[in-house]
């Protein structure tokens, strides 16, 4: 699949954690809700388990969003098998496991979603790349992949460990030279915060071959913006437009794609 505006015409629309103002946040429910409502691209969190499995999860630890406890690295695939991952948002999503990275590509490849594959994982980067190089063999896989984090470092490591590999290094900084932020990590794409988005920069990086995701939070944090009077939605509609924006985040997938259809940049068919 292709990342930039420029080559298909539309924004991506990304759903983060999958569709998280809907659905449990990094499961398959979510990742259905996102392709449901128009959006075309996921942000998804990855970590190890003990055993060697990527499974798709934001913290280290699986108490927040399941009903067990205990650290993810200590634990094997019997038992996160376990674990309740959804019961926690809504009575109707009980049961809801948590899914491993494998089984999000393979949905991910059946519903036509690209997905924007954080790294979560702390304690061992290595096997982690591993895991994720043997996924990424399947060129599908690959082409559907973008690998993002806050770690650029750790982003130009992993291109020597998985050729081809796409990465985009996240900010939440506005950078004096965006454009040399992203060539010194090799990387395809920077995943650029709202608060610091700038049209300039944008410019910039694409006259650089370097696509980006702007991450527009969920429409409450959007309100509570406006009623600051910094409201970011007249700045969104005139960038969208003006196809700076590659591919457009937020907690609120139908919330997203109706600012991008206001712009005349909605994707209508689904991307190979």
């Amino acid at each position: 699949m292709n990342w930039d505006f420029a080559t298909n015409g539309f924004v991506h629309l990304c759903g983060h954690r999958g569709h998280s103002q809907g659905a449990p946040e990094n499961t398959l429910a979510a990742l259905r809700q996102n392709r449901a409502l128009g959006g075309t691209t996921a942000e998804i969190d990855a970590v190890l388990t003990a055993d060697g499995q990527i499974i798709v999860m934001h913290d280290l630890s699986v108490d927040r969003t399941t009903n067990g406890q205990g650290f993810v690295a200590d634990m094997d695939m019997t038992d996160i098998r376990a674990l309740d991952a959804g019961a926690w948002f809504g009575a109707s999503f009980a049961d809801e496991p948590v899914p491993t990275l494998s089984e999000a590509l393979a949905l991910a490849r059946e519903i036509g979603l690209g997905l924007e594959v954080e790294i979560k994982e702390k304690r061992n980067l290595p096997g982690f790349a591993m895991a994720l190089a043997a996924l990424l063999e399947d060129p599908e896989n690959l082409a559907r992949v973008m690998v993002i984090s806050f770690d650029h470092v750790s982003l130009r490591w992993l291109k020597t460990q998985i050729p081809g590999v796409r990465t985009g290094g996240i900010v939440h900084a506005r950078h004096a030279d965006p454009v040399q932020v992203a060539l010194s990590a090799g990387l395809t794409e920077l995943c650029i915060d709202l608060a610091v988005w700038d049209a300039g920069d944008a410019q910039r990086l694409h006259a650089a071959g370097i696509v980006n995701r702007c991450h527009a939070y969920a429409p409450a944090t959007i309100d509570k913006m406006a009623r600051a009077g910094l409201d970011p939605r007249p700045m969104l509609h005139d960038t969208l437009a003006a196809g700076l924006i590659d591919t457009l985040s937020g907690d609120d997938v139908g919330w997203i794609a109706a600012l991008a259809a206001k712009a005349g940049v909605a994707p209508i068919a689904v991307p190979a």
